[in-house]
């Protein structure tokens, strides 16, 4: 095994790495051909633009790029008279009035600005720029970047709307204005997307499964209104973005939670799903502590994300796999230099010998603090793993998903785990309500939250669920029907699908058959009248023929081996990004043409694992979209915590 962890391939056409591209090329030298080397600019913000920054590009690359400063508009600045200002702002009237408040007069800050909005801006704004006289001479340019996402992953990003599913899946007397302007922005964030792409998205949805097809209730209906303002944003596009494609060149599937509830409360065995279910992280920054020679323990923080290559090559595998992979690389480094020997202890090698071996050969220093780092972080999650006892409770966990365990299960481990921690319990009694709702029924929810002694607000978080299938409150209030229902021969068999490639959520068999051309029109409607079959894929008669089909088990997923119990050989425990992509930059020419799959109400690490392996299998590129990324206590807390 290589010493050297290696690098992915930096790709430009990747969809992470063209919004990058965009940014250092289109919005950071406006001024391309006459720039010299000594034309620095400095670089205004606002607290959103600075994320969209922050997610796409290195702040070396930003330097590279000419800038000297990054500032926040709304903070007090230095006037720079000689130099030029670029500004990268939400179209908002209060980040229009700091901006002309920067430029006008006798004195303005900067010698010139160049204005770019992150999405389309209002006419009133642009009639309200335009009426500053002494501003209009110092604009060096204004346009519309339509760049209005976070790219949190190579093919992967968010809306930024964290509270999506409150919004939109509530109860009916929530604020409807907040549900349209939830709607309208992350319609318009979605379609920034394909703006910053040059892409025109044929766009299919989650049709409305009510059970009344002639009054759908509002929450079935909410993939078809964002589906239908996507549409309605990105088809005027080829009208107002130059060189935008006159016909389809990639596919939008928009789907919504309820199509999985499960996947957000489960345990994921994956080293990036563990690290955001265990450790306290903030966004993809890990905080820890670096033992000193001789002083006090250093606090240091590390940013798990593509540009570290070993986090890269472990993030999608399982823990176990991961820690062994580790440990390997360690005993490895160390047996091939003999500096490294000298400074061990003896026996197996530590975190402190790591320590040792860095100040013996400082050359490798980079590659041994990386090394140290996941090894600390492996160490961390399995000592949890150890003292919460996962290992059972994630198989009752499978075991119910797969109909393999029921009541006897769950009161089993309620009663012999005394220790179990109230999220833990609460998280197993949510998946056991989804699977078994009948279970919850009359006065037996309450009974079964008195014996895992949870309080009774913990009750309404279950009752939430609810409001995700669109469930009548009142009617849901005394029958206790859930939205995830299997029929009489699924309760037997479960939700139980045999695949030989393990990928576990509902979303790969949709994935495949929409690159395929098999996904039934009548179950995902097409906005528009596509001008011709996608590249890849080849409309077939299961598309359009035969009566709707009864909708599939809302938590459809693979048996497998319990995911704590793998071997090394197993397909899951590959480089994690071995995808095509990261091979060399003549594969990507070879793969169809992209499908993006958006999940509103929030997407699960799982599920951005998913459309990794899947443009591996399908040679297509796959972006997740979603409105935002949620780990289980931040799925709880967010949608639950405000229960109606």
């Amino acid at each position: 095994m290589s010493v050297d962890f290696g690098a992915p391939a930096d790709d430009p056409k990747v969809f992470r790495n063209v919004c990058r591209d965009r940014i250092l090329n289109d919005l950071l030298k406006p001024d391309k051909d006459k720039e010299t080397k000594s034309s620095w600019k400095v670089l205004i913000m606002d607290k959103f633009t600075v994320r969209i920054m922050g997610y796409a590009c290195k702040m070396a690359e930003i330097t590279d790029a000419g800038i000297s400063l990054v500032e926040d508009l709304f903070k007090r600045r230095e006037p720079m008279p000689s130099m030029d200002a670029i500004y990268f702002l939400q179209p908002l009237k209060e980040n229009v009035i700091m901006l002309l408040s920067d430029m006008s007069g006798r004195c303005p800050l900067y010698r010139k600005a160049y204005i770019f909005f992150s999405s389309p801006i209002p006419k009133e704004l642009v009639t309200y720029i335009k009426n500053d006289s002494s501003v209009i001479p110092r604009i060096g340019a204004l346009r519309e970047m339509n760049l209005e996402f976070f790219a949190i992953d190579m093919q992967g990003f968010v809306t930024d709307h964290d509270t999506a599913l409150n919004d939109l899946y509530g109860p009916s007397e929530h604020n409807s204005k907040k549900f349209n302007d939830t709607i309208t922005t992350m319609a318009t964030r979605i379609a920034t997307t394909f703006a910053s792409l040059k892409e025109f998205p044929s766009v299919r949805y989650r049709a409305p499964k009510g059970g009344d097809a002639s009054t759908p209730t509002k929450f079935d209906m909410v993939p078809k209104w964002l589906a239908t303002a996507v549409w309605d944003i990105v088809s005027k596009y080829k009208s107002t973005i130059p060189e935008f494609p006159q016909k389809e060149t990639c596919e939008l599937l928009i789907v919504d939670r309820p199509i999985d509830q499960i996947a957000p409360v489960i345990h994921e065995w994956t080293y990036d799903a563990m690290c955001h279910d265990l450790l306290e992280m903030d966004g993809n920054k890990y905080i820890y502590e670096v033992s000193k020679m001789d002083s006090e323990p250093e606090k240091k923080e590390a940013l798990l994300e593509d540009h570290d290559p070993l986090w890269i090559e472990l993030r999608h595998i399982h823990i176990a796999d991961a820690s062994e992979r580790l440990y390997e690389k360690m005993n490895n480094f160390v047996a091939k230099n003999k500096a490294a020997q000298l400074s061990r202890d003896g026996g197996e090698v530590s975190t402190r010998d790591l320590q040792k071996i860095v100040q013996a050969l400082p050359q490798y220093s980079d590659q041994v603090e990386k090394l140290t780092l996941h090894i600390e972080i492996a160490g961390k999650i399995n000592k949890f793993i150890r003292e919460y006892g996962l290992r059972d409770i994630g198989q009752v966990e499978q075991d119910l998903v797969f109909g393999d365990a029921g009541a006897k299960e769950v009161i089993s481990i309620l009663r012999s785990k005394q220790d179990m921690s109230p999220e833990n319990k609460l998280r197993l009694l949510i998946i056991y309500a989804i699977v078994y709702p009948e279970k919850f029924e009359g006065d037996k929810g309450e009974k079964l939250m008195q014996l895992a002694k949870l309080p009774r607000d913990d009750m309404d978080v279950i009752n939430c669920l609810r409001y995700l299938g669109g469930s009548d409150t009142k009617k849901s209030s005394r029958t206790g029907t859930f939205s995830l229902k299997f029929d009489a021969q699924k309760k037997k068999n479960a939700a139980r699908i045999e695949k030989q490639d393990g990928l576990y959520d509902v979303r790969t068999e949709l994935i495949e058959k929409l690159g395929k051309g098999e996904l039934p029109l009548k179950e995902y409607p097409s906005m528009g009248e596509p001008s011709s079959a996608p590249q890849g894929a080849t409309q077939t008669v299961a598309s359009t023929a035969g009566p709707p089909q009864n909708p599939q088990p809302m938590s459809m997923r693979s048996r497998r081996t319990p995911q704590w119990a793998k071997s090394r050989n197993s397909g899951d425990s590959q480089s994690s990004d071995s995808s095509v992509l990261r091979h060399s930059s003549g594969d990507f020419k070879r793969l169809g043409n992209r499908i993006f799959v958006f999940m509103i109400g929030g997407a699960t690490r799982s599920e951005l694992r998913t459309v990794h392996k899947l443009t591996t299998k399908m040679k297509r590129e796959i972006v997740l979209g979603s409105s935002s990324i949620d780990d289980p206590p931040q799925f709880i807390s967010t949608y639950f915590s405000n229960e109606p």
